[in-house]
């Protein structure tokens, strides 16, 4: 259930942000008096779900969910209409229009998409407010695992700064490390304040998903809620709904401890003390070679941190919108850019359909929900903006090239550009897909 509910998330999503982009190309084509043969969600290969013709323009839903598309008369796109650019160029056509109307013809998607992300953003402070956790409220510390220890972080650390820099939000320090290239972090550890050198390595590793920082938790009693499938604490009989007390009889304070504990006894026998119906049983267990015993716990109901919420009136909700989708635009510009450092190779933790479907939660929220799409059409612009042939900054590409030269590239030149475009693009989405199918087969 928590995949399908996923899976909705993500193609539900998608759809918003394809119509978006689309719609802001047949507004600004039709702006200019630009005639839209096809407005489709999905592609279409060989058939469509269904369409209908409303006007000039046909409208329909395709097969293949990797997009969607207008198809603009005069206009050599993903359609390959070659007929058509053989024919007499005519006045409704794209290839008729000044060079400033198609290069707003040509942005309106990347617009459309922008303006979607900061009109939620504004929308979601509005409804929900901004609900964090603050740094100083994380009152025992962080916990972080063997690549945070190799630069001297230590489980109970309390961070104070970045670079000497007080960053208010918890959550955000993570990303701040590798997106600003930070060069140290300052702790308190036993009331005594302590400078980390962050070393030119680690961000490759953060990058791969180790050395995080997170909030130091105390250990309590946990209930079942159910069993994983490799799970030698089902095997040994442990039901739904056990509580499971200590290990071995030992009292932990934290929740790392508990972890560590059971990491230390890979493969090797442990007594889980479990309560159930008021009697407590010990049941001897064999830890798996990664540390587990195969038991997802029911949430804790116990509130252990205090979390701050900013709530905003519709009128304070505007700027402050804007200011977050503006970060989220600079945020996702510095970690593209991380994609072709050689140092920091983030082109190796590059992710297809599933990894970005995983992000989204596995129960239905509607907040998380319009946070993720906001992004999403960040990214989606961002990409659409990029100057390869195929995409919207491909031909805004060509289009610049005419406006500085004067000279328009030919009809053959760009039907071999979109060809190129098109290879390029197959060639990256096969590699972010194959990564996604690498990591699920590691695991």
């Amino acid at each position: 259930m928590t995949v399908l509910i996923k899976i909705l998330q993500f193609i539900m999503s998608l759809s918003i942000l394809v119509i978006i982009h689309e719609l802001g190309h047949f507004i600004m084509a039709r702006l200019f008096k630009t005639r839209v043969e096809k407005f489709y969600l999905f592609f279409d290969p060989w058939f469509s779900l269904f369409k209908f013709k409303r006007g000039e323009t046909e409208y329909g839903l395709g097969w293949l969910p990797l997009g969607g598309y207008v198809k603009i008369s005069g206009m050599i796109d993903e359609s390959m209409d070659k007929e058509q650019m053989k024919q007499p160029p005519q006045p409704y056509e794209f290839r008729s229009k000044k060079s400033w109307e198609r290069l707003m013809i040509m942005t309106g998607g990347v617009i459309f998409n922008f303006l979607l992300a900061l009109l939620i953003f504004v929308f979601v402070l509005f409804a929900w407010g901004d609900t964090y956790l603050p740094t100083s409220g994380v009152k025992y510390g962080i916990v972080t695992d063997s690549v945070g220890h190799s630069i001297g972080l230590r489980n109970g650390d309390k961070i104070l700064s970045v670079d000497n820099i007080y960053i208010e939000d918890f959550s955000e320090i993570y990303a701040d490390i590798i997106l600003n290239d930070r060069k140290s972090i300052q702790v308190e550890r036993g009331g005594e304040t302590l400078n980390i050198v962050i070393p030119p390595g680690y961000i490759p590793k953060m990058l791969k998903g180790k050395g995080q920082i997170l909030a130091r938790t105390p250990y309590s009693k946990r209930t079942v809620n159910r069993f994983l499938k490799e799970s030698p604490a089902e095997a040994a009989g442990m039901l739904k709904n056990d509580e499971l007390l200590t290990i071995d009889n030992l009292e932990f304070t934290y929740s790392d401890e508990f972890s560590s504990y059971l990491s230390s006894k890979m493969n090797r026998q442990v007594t889980l003390n479990i309560l159930r119906n008021g009697e407590r049983l010990d049941m001897p267990v064999i830890v798996t070679s990664s540390g587990m015993i195969g038991v997802e716990f029911k949430p804790s109901e116990v509130t252990i941190f205090e979390l701050k919420t900013i709530k905003y009136s519709f009128f304070e909700s505007v700027p402050a919108g804007i200011r977050k989708g503006f970060k989220a635009i600079a945020d996702y510009l510095k970690q593209f850019k991380l994609i072709f450092s050689k140092d920091t190779k983030a082109y190796e933790s590059l992710g297809g359909f599933i990894t970005i479907g995983s992000i989204f939660p596995g129960a239905w929220d509607w907040q998380a929900f319009w946070n993720l799409t906001a992004l999403l059409s960040i990214i989606l612009a961002v990409m659409n903006i990029l100057p390869i042939p195929a995409l919207d900054g491909g031909h805004v590409m060509f289009l610049l090239y005419e406006v500085v030269t004067g000279r328009k590239p030919s009809d053959k030149f760009l039907e071999y550009a979109q060809i190129t475009g098109m290879i390029i693009l197959l060639a990256l989405l096969i590699y972010a897909n194959g990564n996604d199918i690498m990591r699920f087969i590691r695991k």
